[in-house]
């Protein structure tokens, strides 16, 4: 195989490992940011994307577990989209300074008026403000997202005890406590939320092979030119030891 057919194949090769690395995950609902202070408030963004190509996402619900009722629960508004929360009496009531809390916020539904629905290949966010949050472990949210053409998705799976992810997986929060920064920590380079692989890491990757192929190019024209000059000296040398016709 000719140096120029590797650096073809090399070439293809790249492009195969960047579209690789570079594909999503499959899109589903998902919270963001993923984890929160225990004890504390915060802010989170349900993100729906539309995974069918024939119809629009009309409709979100998003049960909050019953059993980690919130005080608190804000909803921002979004233009075309209205949103309900339905509360629940609380057999165990949330102390509070303001007294018992005896009832709380478990669902939420975001509906779309007909020009605000999410399309396909595009996305919707949502967002709600959550607080006091509990203690310790991790807050489950099962979504059901309902489409124009009558299908409702439930995105309901708990998490999986060995790391794998679940085919219909629900938004989970994470309560973390937070930690102080390092001195000398070094600046991020990707969002806290992406699904996938660093940008930047995929750039330099194919940066570096791009520029072994373009080495190897230069490398085979190089080559080429002490043949063409070892052909012109001997071209020359012939020329010398022709006798002339004419004395």
């Amino acid at each position: 195989m000719s140096l120029f057919k590797r650096s073809a194949l090399v070439a293809a090769v790249v492009g195969g490992l960047t579209l690789a690395l570079a594909a999503p995950a499959s899109a589903h609902v998902t919270v963001n940011p993923n984890t929160a202070t225990p004890g504390g408030y915060t802010k989170v963004t349900f993100r729906v994307p539309n995974e069918k190509d024939s119809a629009n996402t009309t409709k979100l619900e998003v049960n909050l577990p019953a059993g980690q009722p919130v005080a608190s629960v804000s909803i921002k508004p979004l233009p075309g989209w209205t949103a309900v929360a339905d509360k629940t009496k609380l057999a165990t009531p949330i102390k509070s300074d303001d007294g018992d809390i005896t009832e709380a916020v478990t669902k939420i539904t975001w509906t779309a008026d007909a020009s605000s629905a999410i399309k396909p290949g595009q996305f919707q966010e949502f967002d709600v403000s959550l607080g006091p949050l509990p203690e310790s472990g991790q807050m489950v949210f099962k979504a059901l997202q309902t489409y124009s053409d009558g299908d409702i998705v439930r995105w309901i799976d708990d998490p999986t005890t060995d790391g794998t992810e679940p085919e219909h997986p629900a938004p989970v929060l994470k309560l973390t406590a937070a930690t102080a920064p390092a001195a000398a920590a070094p600046a991020a380079t990707g969002s806290a939320d992406s699904d996938g692989p660093d940008a930047f890491a995929v750039a330099g990757f194919v940066a570096g092979l791009l520029g072994l192929i373009l080495a190897l190019l230069a490398f085979q024209r190089s080559a080429r030119k002490p043949a063409a000059a070892s052909d012109s000296s001997s071209s020359s040398a012939a020329d010398d030891k022709k006798v002339p016709t004419g004395a």
